[in-house]
């Protein structure tokens, strides 16, 4: 879990990115209007960065050129329509869209016949989208349950250059040559296939009495997934949405987390630093309502190593990330967003660990549970600990390396999450 290459500026001038003295936001001000749209599932993007072993294929740094890309998500909300967010935030031309189309999936790549719909923008079947820029298609009348899967088709006939995506999407997303955006049989896609997501960073939902916004999860490989299952959807954000709809309790889940991201650091690799993103990737989300914030360890346990090709950021004070938490609260209560915070999961035993580290996590994580700055707190530290040695994770919850969680650790962290969500 690690990042990071352009540096700490000095905090304070981070702290001014998210020092917001505008009004709330839409997505904020209009989240319990009648016909008010939520995000119902979303993927925080980054710059293309080739693929290695490390990780993983990736279609990135080439892009498409007469292609259809295939993407199946679940969203985590009700509603009677649906639309869909496209970027090309860190494309390096405008991203001309032919078209798309969203249905009902079946198996893999199929879709179950009869379910697929065009997808317009500004009631045109193709869209360019300036780069830097994300578009956001018309309503298309979809209904959807809440942990139902969509699967969206996108059609680029020309090149498109290097491609915005998030590397770490655990799920299969599948590529054809040609035009397949009405081809529900999988036949076409059965080539190469790619756990990342592209250009695709948003489905929102509205329609539904019962849908009443969105929490957002914000933060590192924790929030990301990493550890779980992939394809299972295990991660502690989709179990917290499982939570919450099995509790009866109609919110949305989106999840913004980027594995290997900072809070302080930038990463060609792995996403703007937190301070900066934040803005963009939680409280500009349609209908958000609450962020939950779990981030910090890749600032602890990367400062000053190489950052896989990525450049290497500074080693970090605790009272340097404890700045950049306060930045991120000041921003949410600007935005009239309830703000959540996690403590940091243990790490001991992880290749990353010394004691200097474990020094660092233990004063910010005293910190986020004590202040009271936090609108609440769930302590991932306490509860995911083994208790025979305080600074390790469980062996039950942790994955491999014993940094991240396996699939218990998450249901664990996601069952503390959801008793602090209001």
């Amino acid at each position: 879990m690690s990042t990071s290459n352009r540096c700490i500026l000095p905090v304070l001038t981070a702290l001014c990115l998210l020092a917001p003295a505008a009004p709330a936001s839409a997505a904020t001000t209009d989240r319990d209007a009648p016909g008010a749209w939520s995000a119902a599932w979303s993927a925080a993007h980054h710059h293309p960065v080739p693929g290695s072993d490390w990780f993983g294929t990736n279609w990135s740094m080439t892009g498409f050129a007469d292609e259809s890309v295939r993407q199946v998500v679940r969203v985590s909300a009700a509603g009677s329509q649906i639309r869909i967010r496209v970027s090309n935030r860190y494309g390096s031309q405008p991203l001309r869209l032919t078209g798309a189309t969203v249905g009902r999936p079946d198996t893999g790549a199929a879709v179950r016949p009869g379910t697929l719909l065009p997808v317009t923008f500004d009631r045109r079947r193709s869209a360019t989208v300036p780069a830097g820029t994300e578009a956001t298609s018309d309503p298309v009348f979809l209904p959807v349950r809440a942990l139902d899967a969509v699967t969206v088709t996108l059609y680029f006939a020309g090149a498109t250059g290097p491609a915005t995506y998030h590397q770490d999407g655990l799920t299969s997303t599948y590529r054809a040559t040609g035009d397949h955006r009405f081809d529900h049989r999988a036949a076409a896609f059965s080539g190469e296939t790619s756990q990342s997501w592209y250009h695709l960073t948003g489905v929102d939902v509205t329609g539904s009495p019962r849908t009443r916004g969105t929490v957002v999860t914000f933060g590192d490989s924790h929030t990301d997934g990493y550890g779980s299952t992939p394809g299972a959807d295990n991660r502690y954000p989709d179990q917290l949405a499982e939570r919450l709809v099995a509790a009866g309790r109609p919110l949305a889940v989106a999840n913004a987390g980027i594995g290997g991201n900072k809070l302080l650091a930038d990463s060609t690799c792995f996403g703007e630093r937190g301070v900066s993103r934040f803005r963009h990737d939680v409280l500009a989300q349609p209908g958000v309502r609450s962020a939950v914030v779990l981030v910090g360890i890749n600032d602890i346990v990367g400062g000053g190593y190489p950052d896989f090709g990525c450049g290497a950021s500074p080693v970090v004070t605790a009272a340097a990330l404890i700045d950049g938490h306060r930045a991120l609260i000041r921003a949410a209560r600007v935005h009239r967003v309830t703000v959540v915070g996690a403590t940091m999961p243990p790490m001991k035993g992880s290749a990353g660990y010394t004691d200097e580290r474990e020094e660092v996590r233990d004063e910010v994580n005293r910190w986020i549970r004590t202040s009271g700055e936090y609108d609440a707190v769930v302590d991932l530290d306490r509860i995911l600990a083994d208790p025979s040695d305080r600074d390790a994770l469980r062996p039950a919850y942790a994955h491999v390396d014993f940094l991240h969680l396996n699939d218990a650790g998450a249901t664990v962290a996601a069952a503390a999450v959801a008793t602090q969500i209001r």
